[in-house]
């Protein structure tokens, strides 16, 4: 039996349908949830909140996503133990609706970053990166303004402590390598429960070699553990 993915559509949402085709040909099932939906079906096993510029990305971004009344649901899932991954303006979302630590800010050249980026694994005791190795250097897209994350010092060394910090941006030889000036390069982090994942690059984008990198693969076929 497949497991079963859940991809949310906000107005302005543009990745849905990248993260539904990269999620079937894993062998996922997969289905849409509108954002006017207000609870998650109970035979969905991971709920997938896409990039794309939610509402516009007016106010800032995810800041008016947050009120959805999917987000509810969302909520409701995740506290009973669902496993739920933002990506890039999915990741905004998560962070203004208080289910991950931390917030965003725009890029530090003020600029839309738009390239492949390498990522440097640092902790994989999770679902999401479980088929990675511990400081595995991988090369997935970025694309976004507002990819500064910030977190206050007090809220950073929890994320340490528990492990909480997935990725962060590198060269190819995994030295840190900053695009937008998150700190310490934070590139995705999770819950301290470890079944809520946000990240601003791509995976879903980087599923085959001829579009240049399938090191996505390995990230998300890690939820069909």
């Amino acid at each position: 039996m497949s497991k079963h993915v859940a991809i949310v559509q906000f107005p302005g949402t543009n990745c849905d349908y990248d993260t539904k085709y990269s999620f079937e040909k894993l062998g996922f099932t997969t289905q849409f949830l509108w954002h006017q939906d207000r609870e998650v079906p109970k035979h969905v096993d991971l709920v997938v909140v896409p990039g794309g510029f939610s509402y516009g990305d007016y106010l800032r971004s995810g800041a008016i996503a947050r009120f959805s009344p999917i987000m509810q649901g969302i909520k409701e899932f995740a506290n009973s133990g669902g496993y739920v991954l933002g990506i890039c303006n999915g990741f905004q979302i998560l962070l203004e609706a208080h289910l991950l630590p931390g917030a965003m800010k725009r890029n530090e050249n003020l600029h839309f970053i738009s390239k492949y980026h390498y990522l440097k694994v640092e902790n994989n005791d999770n679902i999401f990166l479980s088929k990675t190795e511990k400081g595995e250097i991988i090369n997935i897209p970025i694309a976004h303004a507002e990819g500064n994350y910030f977190i206050d010092e007090v809220g950073l060394q929890e994320l340490k402590e528990n492990n909480q910090i997935l990725l962060t941006y590198c060269d190819r030889d995994g030295k840190p390598l900053n695009p937008n000036g998150s700190v310490e390069a934070i590139a995705g982090i999770c819950n301290r429960e470890k079944n809520i994942f946000g990240l601003m690059p791509h995976p879903e984008r980087a599923i085959e070699s001829i579009l240049g990198s399938d090191d996505g693969v390995k990230m998300l076929e890690g939820f069909l553990n």
